[in-house]
């Protein structure tokens, strides 16, 4: 029976008709009561698709195979053994439990670690504490440690702390305290961090820890024996900073388009920030050498390139922040895309950095409080100075983090017009450079699942 004026008017008003079983005999072509507003076909891309997709590949293949490649020839060999210094984190260290502490005269003739300043007070103001070692050869054994004022470490009964050990020192001072154990804390952060991941993010915030273990094992197996091994800090952090942003990029977004423009907007700023920062490391004259550890492992390793170990740490410090901008780029052009498929590509672009300059905007002002937050002590300091704030901050020790700051802003604010400028070509190619199939009548199995959902 055909439909009625009113039928077919609703059909027209909402855009698809109604299923209708064609009568016996009228075969095939009689079941389409009318144009299908939509389609359920979920067959191969059509052939622009596939062009774009060979042409991201054609761009993201070499770049791979290249970072491949400078593994393999970057790889490091075993570092080298070296005598314990008993300086600083080069130290043997055991575990102990302090069981009593208790109020001494600071000349009392107890071993005393640490020099009174004057004035501070210092004598019969010190604090012995007892430690009994549970880990090392001499587990078991209980030493005594007298601490004067200025030291600011407080310890109770009961406490676990880290003691260094000194084979060559005599029997009295083999033992001091170092500092106290935070493993447990820090496990329980870590933990509590790992469960709010996946609770929130699911599948997606666990793919984002598995990145974040691939990163460190990348840090921490490639980019730092590489270093150490003398090898170019610059092309180490390339080739390791390329890797983990393959990885982590991928495993945490999925192998698609808009992934793809976000790493290759990713790559651009990075050798950017690359060509950047060599230039002004060399014309603000850094030398990379601005702190005690940076001095020590320069004195254990002297191969170390100081001054691209400084490019090295801008270039991998720049590319978290780059991940994020990219990928939210691509995402907010692709989401404005899949909200109105007929958009053009210069209208896709005009959205897309409206929403980039807020990022901009706020992500630049989060790099700079993230590094005044760090320097705060620092900062005090130079506040007490005699010196005035341009001097201050053209100092090496001030400057470094300044140029470290500003380059990669710098790229960071490149990296937003790109990706959206990329991101709205490639989506709007998607759309209209793809042919128009015409309809045809959908099998059994997809108007099957068509009216399912209707009733739905």
């Amino acid at each position: 029976m055909p439909p009625s004026p009113r039928t077919r008017a609703h059909e027209q008003t909402h855009g698809h008709a109604h299923e209708h079983r064609p009568a016996r005999g009228e075969g095939h072509a009689g079941g389409h009561a009318g144009g299908h507003g939509h389609s359920h076909d979920h067959g191969p891309a059509s052939p622009a698709s596939a062009r774009l997709r060979v042409l991201l590949a054609a761009v993201l293949v070499p770049f791979a195979l290249a970072v491949l490649c400078g593994l393999w020839f970057l790889w490091p060999a075993p570092i080298p053994p070296h005598a314990v210094t008993g300086v600083g984190f080069d130290q043997l260290t055991v575990t102990g439990t302090v069981t009593a502490t208790r109020a001494v005269p600071c000349d009392g003739g107890a071993p005393v670690t640490g020099t009174a300043a004057p004035g501070s007070g210092a004598v019969g103001s010190c604090t012995a504490i007892t430690v009994r070692l549970t880990g090392g050869k001499d587990a078991g054994r209980s030493v005594e440690q007298n601490l004067t004022p200025d030291q600011t470490a407080v310890y109770v009964a009961g406490e676990q702390v880290v003691m260094d050990y000194s084979p060559s020192a005599p029997a009295s001072l083999q033992y001091t305290v170092e500092d106290a154990d935070r493993s447990t804390p820090v496990a329980l952060l870590a933990a509590l961090f790992a469960v709010a991941v996946v609770l929130v993010g699911r599948l997606r915030g666990l793919a984002a820890l598995g990145a974040l273990a691939i990163s460190f094992l990348v840090l921490g197996l490639f980019v730092l024996p590489a270093i150490l091994g003398g090898e170019d800090p610059l092309a180490v952090a390339v080739v390791g900073g390329g890797l983990i942003m393959l990885l982590a990029l991928y495993l945490c977004h999925g192998v698609s388009a808009r992934t793809s423009v976000a790493v290759l907007g990713t790559v651009v700023s990075l050798a950017l920030i690359g060509a950047l920062g060599e230039l002004f490391i060399g014309l603000a004259r850094l030398t990379g050498n601005t702190s005690d550890e940076t001095a020590f492992v320069h004195s254990l390793f002297p191969g170390i390139q100081l001054p691209g170990l400084l490019l090295a740490g801008v270039v991998i410090g720049s590319l978290g922040v780059l991940n994020d901008v990219t990928v939210t780029q691509a995402s907010s052009v692709w989401e404005l895309h899949a909200a109105d498929p007929q958009m053009s590509a210069r209208a896709l672009y005009r959205s897309g950095i409206r929403i980039g300059r807020d990022h901009i905007a706020s992500t630049v002002n989060t790099l700079v409080m993230a590094y005044a937050g760090a320097a705060l002590p620092l900062m005090l300091l130079f506040a007490l100075s005699h010196r005035g704030v341009w001097q201050v901050a053209t100092s090496e020790i001030v400057a470094e983090e300044v140029v470290r700051t500003l380059v990669g802003s710098l790229g960071l604010i490149a990296s937003v017009p790109l990706t959206t400028a990329l991101a709205a070509f490639i989506a709007s190619r998607d759309a209209h450079e793809s042919p128009q199939i015409p309809s045809q009548r959908p099998s059994v199995r997809t108007r099957a699942h068509a009216s399912h959902r209707r009733r739905r």
